[in-house]
């Protein structure tokens, strides 16, 4: 395998790195912290670094195939997460490397769980590096469902093929302009959010980081109570605005702009996540209301922002839901596996996987009702293909073995069932905050383990790349060609 186009594109990706590092840089300068150098150096080798292999790689037009696309997708992740914990191990938090890694895998891959605690009294550097890396993470997420993933066929994802053609010469150039102006809808949302807190009473470095981190459904806050920290009710209701917001698929956000202003509403993905959304919220306010009796609108804005935060997998909280009873519980639980829209910045299995599923288990039931009968499985009004199915289906096995054998791993280091269990699904689902005192919405995965930490940033990697990304890579097959 040639590898230079895959450094080539891992050069260019750690010199944009590097040029985002001045950012909080000049955060700590103006606030007279010392990081400001630490930032500068970081910025500093990954500049050189990014620079050095983008011009050594140089390979004159080369288009990426298949194979190289995989690697490059994985390296690519796990080169910037190295490069990104520079800054986080030598500030003055002086976080261990394992840490550092911890950190900056849980913001590129917007999963939002912290190892950090004293966010309150944390340098301002530190802060807005944490947003800017899910901010980041976000972006990349959308390119690589629109753009990589649907050429590499995994998990279902060619059903978001581009229309035009199937071949990567001519889709990839689409696929280009297409990534561009979706960046500039991301960042144009990303402001109008930042404006929105600011008006609701956030300062401006709170009212960036949480901007960047809610349209990125990442999750990273500047306290250690989240957004809870405001106690605004303004606050919780745009919090929960901007994650559905970056839960639905970016793509239909520029096909409204183009003039189709039926892209969203006419979706059936956007409609079945939406009407989970709400039925989750009704259910969950009635528990709160009749069961804990919460006063009804304080019911609503605790189930919305918190319900919101967790099935799109962005990890705010507002309270502590795990003392919200037996009903609550399991429901945050199972909708952390949810997660939104394809082509969006969330995490998770997708809505539009159940979609499938649902539409073939729907065909055979029919089919075993009338064996003679043509049933044909459809998503948005589209049959779906033989090949989409097996894709769905061998996902859905992958998905729950990865999370089956993480759990394991977790509770062979000696973590609780609850933690355990929890903290794999919240790591491969790339939710953030998982569920009982050590690793729930109250606490911080500060005490696991090293050995832990790794095993996790592994999960968090695995669920970011929709697994068969990661895995194909450790088969023999691929290397051969």
């Amino acid at each position: 395998m040639d590898f230079r186009p895959v450094f080539l594109v891992i050069g260019i990706l750690l010199s944009t790195l590097a040029v985002m590092m001045v950012v909080p840089a000049v955060f700590d300068l103006v606030a007279g912290h010392p990081d400001w150098e630490v930032f500068m150096v970081s910025s500093g080798v990954t500049l050189f670094v990014g620079v050095a292999t983008a011009l050594t790689c140089r390979t004159g037009g080369a288009r990426l195939s298949v194979r190289q696309a995989f690697v490059m997708t994985t390296l690519s992740w796990i080169v910037l997460t190295v490069f990104a914990a520079l800054p986080l191990h030598f500030s003055e938090l002086n976080m261990s490397f394992t840490d550092a890694f911890f950190e900056a895998m849980s913001g590129l891959t917007t999963t939002g769980s912290t190892v950090i605690t004293g966010l309150d009294s944390a340098p301002p550097g530190i802060l807005i590096w944490r947003a800017i890396l899910q901010w980041l993470g976000g972006i990349g997420i959308i390119v690589m469902a629109i753009a990589i993933l649907p050429l590499l066929r995994v998990g279902g994802m060619q059903l978001f093929r581009m229309e035009s053609s199937d071949q990567s010469e001519k889709a990839l150039p689409r696929a280009a302009q297409i990534t561009s102006a979706i960046g500039v809808i991301y960042a144009a949302l990303t402001g109008l959010w930042a404006f929105g807190y600011w008006l609701a009473g956030m300062n401006g470095l709170e009212a960036w980081a949480h901007a960047m981190t809610t349209i990125a459904t990442g999750g990273f806050s500047t306290s250690d109570s989240s957004i809870g920290y405001f106690d605004s009710a303004a606050v919780d209701y745009l919090a929960a605005g901007g994650m559905i917001i970056g839960a639905l698929p970016f793509l239909l956000y520029l096909k409204t702009l183009q003039g189709s202003w039926s892209a969203l509403a006419s979706d059936t993905q956007v409609q079945w996540f939406l009407s989970v959304v709400a039925m989750l919220i009704t259910a969950t306010t009635g528990w709160l209301w009749m069961e804990n009796n919460v006063p009804l609108e304080e019911a609503v804005r605790l189930a919305t922002v918190n319900l919101v935060s967790i099935i799109t997998g962005t990890g705010y909280a507002t309270d502590d839901y795990g003392l919200w009873g037996s009903f609550a519980l399991p429901i945050f639980f199972f909708i952390m596996f949810i997660g939104g829209c394809a082509g969006s910045t969330t995490c998770g299995i997708k809505v539009f996987r159940f979609q499938v599923l649902y539409a073939s288990a729907r065909t055979q039931i029919h089919h075993l009702l009338q064996p003679h009968g043509v049933f044909i499985p459809y998503y948005n009004r589209r049959p779906i293909s033989d090949e989409v199915i097996t894709s769905v289906l061998s996902f859905f096995f992958m998905w729950f073995l990865a999370f089956t054998v993480l759990a394991l791993g977790l509770g062979l280091l000696g973590l609780d069932f609850l933690t355990a269990f929890s903290s794999a699904a919240t790591a491969i689902a790339n939710v953030g905050p998982a569920l009982g005192p050590i690793t729930g919405p109250a606490g911080t995965f500060q005490d696991l383990p090293d050995a832990a930490k790794w095993l996790l940033s592994m999960g968090m990697l695995l669920g970011r790349l929709e697994l068969f990304t990661v895995i194909v890579l450790f088969t023999r097959s691929f290397w051969r060609g």
